[in-house]
């Protein structure tokens, strides 16, 4: 079974990934790891955090010469601003006091975490709580996406919309979203990247924050990923699960999602065809890649309702935890925009749990054992 764990705070040493379940044998470039861990730190409207960091994994075991054991794979990302915060994040020396935070910010884990565990503070829920930790999580995804690769299954992402600034309803083929990766907003619309960007600018100067829908697709599905048999092994159910996790995310839809409830069945299910080329396929996708749970062999097609970010210039009102008192929230360092880089979460985020079904399917102790056995089926 492929798993992973992540820990490590915001603001602490470092953070850490435990990858379990890779097939022996399996190269493992560092370079595209990095690659990727870079494409999460960009895009227009992210705050001073990212001028800092530098994310670079660290492979601590799992691997020997560039290629997987079997046995779990551990590494580590190492936190840069540790160094302005070692004074109060010290595992055993820090001082509990330094920079406490007691006034929770609405939208935010700041409140009921500390209520379910019992800060005063509320320094420790936000310090884990942080979008920061996604960072493990798309080194745990760019590892599976070359595991997926050599399988013809590819990933990519782009930004639907930013506040009310939307691209263009129209057919979006799987080449056209390459265009994204120059957009600063990852958008392949450029005159909606342009109304983005200007929507970004002005909610800055207001101390505001945006969030958007971001997309990812994935081509070269083999059918049967997934299965309709239990609720745990639907592959849309697991989808979206994962995807929920993703910090600031709050609504997930697969193909043409809720639009599918405003149409009659005529126009949302898709005809099936057959030809000698293209084998059993479909003409349309409003399903989005999967039916009944599994992967139809179309691809498939996920969007992301991320919220806003809660930590505002111009704070909302709350209370002091210690005297209950009305105040402003609290103001952390923060991004005006993170949909851009929740794009690429989500997209990496996506290929795990793809790369999870793959396993489940046609995994096998080693990798070439894997290749040889490779028999996708239309």
């Amino acid at each position: 079974m492929l798993r992973y764990l992540t820990a490590g705070e915001s603001h602490g040493q470092a953070l850490v990934g435990i990858l379990e379940g890779l097939p022996a044998g399996m190269p493992v470039n560092r370079e595209g790891i990095d690659e990727d861990l870079a494409r999460r730190q960009q895009g227009y409207g992210r705050g001073g955090r990212m001028a800092i960091e530098q994310d670079r994994i660290h492979v601590l075991s799992g691997l020997r010469g560039g290629v997987t054991l079997a046995s779990p794979l551990a590494f580590t990302i190492e936190n840069r601003d540790y160094q302005n915060w070692q004074q109060g994040m010290d595992p055993f020396q820090g001082d509990v006091t330094y920079r406490q935070v007691v006034h929770p910010r609405p939208g935010h884990a700041d409140l009921p975490g500390a209520l379910k565990y019992g800060f005063d503070d509320m320094r420790p829920i936000l310090e884990r709580s942080s979008a920061r930790e996604t960072a493990a999580r798309v080194a745990v995804g760019s590892i599976t996406r070359q595991m997926l690769q050599p399988f013809g299954i590819e990933a990519a992402c782009h930004v639907v919309s930013i506040g009310s600034a939307a691209i263009q309803h129209q057919p979006l083929t799987f080449e056209s979203l390459t265009g994204a990766e120059n957009s600063p907003v990852r958008c392949i619309d450029e005159s909606a990247a342009t109304k983005m960007m200007a929507a970004i600018d002005q909610a800055k100067a207001q101390g505001d924050s945006l969030g958007g829908v971001v997309e990812v697709r994935v081509k070269g599905l083999p059918v049967g990923l997934g299965s309709h048999v239990q609720w745990d092994r639907k592959l849309d159910a697991r989808l979206a699960y994962a995807l929920m996790s993703i910090q600031a995310v709050k609504g997930v839809e697969i193909g043409d999602g809720f639009e599918t409830a405003r149409r009659p069945g005529s126009q949302v299910h898709d005809e099936i065809y057959h030809d000698k080329d293209r084998g059993i396929h479909r003409k349309t996708n409003h399903a989005g890649g999967i039916e009944g749970g599994m992967s139809n062999g179309e691809e498939l097609v996920v969007r992301c309702g991320v919220k806003p970010i809660p930590t505002l210039m111009q704070p909302l009102q709350t209370i002091d935890m210690r005297t209950k008192e009305p105040f402003e929230a609290v103001k952390e360092r923060s991004d005006t925009c993170a949909v851009p880089a929740a794009a690429v979460v989500a997209e990496l985020v996506t290929l795990f749990v793809v790369a999870q079904a793959f396993l489940e399917t046609f995994g096998r102790d080693s990798f070439e054992e894997m290749k040889r056995c490779w028999k996708p089926s239309r």
